[in-house]
């Protein structure tokens, strides 16, 4: 599977090689805040219920959700109407499992969005840094709750593994293949 040499071809004809600095911040914003939610969850486990630093670290990664979804929605909003354009780098199968990935994180970060707001509305209002409440328009029962809790936790496991991979098989296109697949999502002091 050979890699596109699309990026001479593309300078050539005036045409971006890389995806513009909103759709790279939103991007890079998003890896920070899925990182940083999914740590905060894994070390708060490890502290006793109703200690202060553990309720403490509940509340931001909350408030950090919030922002996650609104990041998420913006970037929805930018890919689909403002967004640059940029021609694939790779071809064939190797195009078709970075879509996969791509539409996949997506989709599970829209799944683990909806999954959190109900499980902060089954247990009250979802505060955000204590400056505002967002009442729940539902009522979910102890049932409902508790597989809500179950599946946010398996499908943040799932996000950081696909995530992982995600980074991982970048890393590999600018150390071992070599080609121009991770610089596309870096600023261009960055990419040289």
């Amino acid at each position: 599977m050979a890699t596109v040499d699309v990026k001479a071809s593309r300078e050539a004809a005036g045409l971006p090689v890389g995806y513009d600095g909103l759709a790279m911040s939103l991007h890079w914003i998003t890896a920070l805040l899925v990182v940083t939610l999914f740590a905060l969850a894994e070390t708060w486990g490890f502290l006793p219920r109703g200690t202060p630093l553990r309720h403490g670290m509940q509340s931001i990664h909350i408030s950090l959700g919030l922002m996650l979804a609104a990041v998420f929605l913006v970037r929805l909003v930018w890919r689909n109407t403002g967004a640059r354009r940029v021609a694939p780098v790779v071809g064939g199968l190797q195009h078709v499992a970075a879509l996969a990935v791509h539409y996949g994180l997506y989709g599970l970060l829209a799944v683990q969005i909806v999954l959190g707001f109900l499980f902060r509305w089954a247990e009250g209002p979802i505060g955000f840094f204590g400056l505002f409440g967002i009442p729940s328009p539902l009522v979910i029962g102890k049932t409902a709750h508790h597989e809500i809790a179950y599946l946010h936790d398996k499908v943040a496991w799932i996000i950081i593994i696909l995530a992982g991979g995600h980074a991982a098989i970048a890393l590999a296109h600018r150390y071992i293949l070599h080609d121009h697949v991770l610089q596309r999502m870096l600023p261009r002091w960055s990419a040289r």
